[in-house]
């Protein structure tokens, strides 16, 4: 009735009002249908199993080709290779994405390599919601060479950084999918990178804090969504009485690299502020959020994370304890220069959920 009423109502006001769009009045069950189309299409899971390696040689040929007429993109790279392998990459060899490499560089397109692909556009659309965060146009402040000070340099290349500072210690292994039973029967969704207590924490990819506090299963944790909105990172089991960086809360930028919380063995419980996990560590998820619908649900898409920590190992942010309030921060200042990114701080310094576990 509300629909009739808004035609009514136009009709009766001036040739303006008449010559308006008829999109601006869209029966009820014409947008039932259309989002139910949507839903209908929403990619519901993502098997992300990209090695290190394959990662780290796309991302050379994308960063090499910059300069060439011909510029390639590592996101589909990968997405053709995936096509091409069944997104089965245990035979993977870097001749694999040469080969493709030389055939774009030689003149055929993608769109022409692909024209007959059934799956490219999900790889490319999948691999997009995973990996588009990781590489791009950024400036960084260095140190100069054989002098005091600092500069500005930009680059192109990658701009994630790992989730364990530069100089603390880590290890860890690929248990995503592995069995959990406190609370309920569960599988792991994320990748635990044992260290030690205290460890500052880094955010990997810039974004805006959207959650921030005691969770039963993941004890005091961060959750980060990406500039874009389709990553959504967790950072769980952080340190007792000091989890957070002091001046962080919910709605809070951060930039990549930026210090937001140091390692412990926090949660496993419904009282905050509680030890009950045996061994110090991080806990680091990727949620895929395709649409907000599949932010908290029962099918939210988690990732294996596994390899893109490895692939970060090299991308570590140097930081420094403040001594009086106990607090790191990073050395070197940073910022986005993404098509997306608002105006990010570019470090602490001012240098210019669903259950987890």
């Amino acid at each position: 009735m509300l629909w009739f009423c808004v035609l009514a109502f136009g009709m009766a006001l001036s040739a303006v009002w008449v010559s308006m769009t008829e999109d601006a009045f869209v029966p009820a069950a014409a947008e039932s249908t259309e989002q139910s189309t949507k839903q209908d299409s929403l990619i519901k899971w993502v098997d992300f199993n990209v090695p290190c390696d394959a990662m780290k040689k796309a991302i050379a040929l994308d960063v090499e080709s910059q300069e060439q007429p011909v510029k390639l993109n590592f996101i589909e790279l990968l997405a053709y290779l995936a096509t091409q392998n069944g997104n089965d990459f245990s035979g993977y060899k870097d001749k694999q994405l040469d080969k493709i490499a030389e055939t774009l560089t030689s003149g055929t397109t993608m769109d022409e390599l692909t024209k007959d692909s059934k799956y490219y556009a999900y790889y490319h659309q999948a691999y997009s919601a995973v990996l588009s965060g990781l590489v791009g146009t950024y400036e960084v402040e260095v140190p100069n060479e054989g002098a005091e000070g600092t500069h500005w340099e930009k680059r192109y290349g990658i701009k994630a950084y790992s989730p364990i500072a530069k100089n603390f210690p880590y290890t860890h292994y690929d248990d995503f999918g592995n069995r959990r039973s406190y609370g309920f029967e569960r599988t792991h969704l994320g990748n635990d990178l044992m260290g030690q207590v205290g460890t500052p924490i880094i955010a990997v990819e810039s974004g805006v804090i959207e959650a921030l506090g005691w969770n039963q299963y993941g004890g005091w944790r961060i959750g980060i969504r990406s500039l874009d909105g389709q990553r959504y990172y967790y950072y769980a089991h952080l340190r007792k009485n000091f989890p957070y960086r002091k001046d962080l809360e919910v709605g809070t930028a951060v930039a990549a690299g930026d210090v937001i919380g140091y390692l412990g063995r926090s949660g496993y419980s419904t009282e905050e502020n509680v030890n009950n996990i045996e061994t110090p560590h991080l806990h680091f998820g990727m949620q895929l959020i395709f649409d907000e619908s599949q932010k908290e649900c029962n099918s939210e898409i988690w990732i294996n994370v596994y390899e893109i920590i490895r692939l970060l190992d090299g991308k570590r942010s140097e930081v420094v304890k403040n001594e009086e309030t106990k607090d790191y921060s990073r050395v070197y200042g940073y910022h986005d220069l993404s098509p997306l990114s608002v105006q990010l701080p570019s470090g602490e310094a001012e240098k210019s959920g669903s259950p987890q576990q």
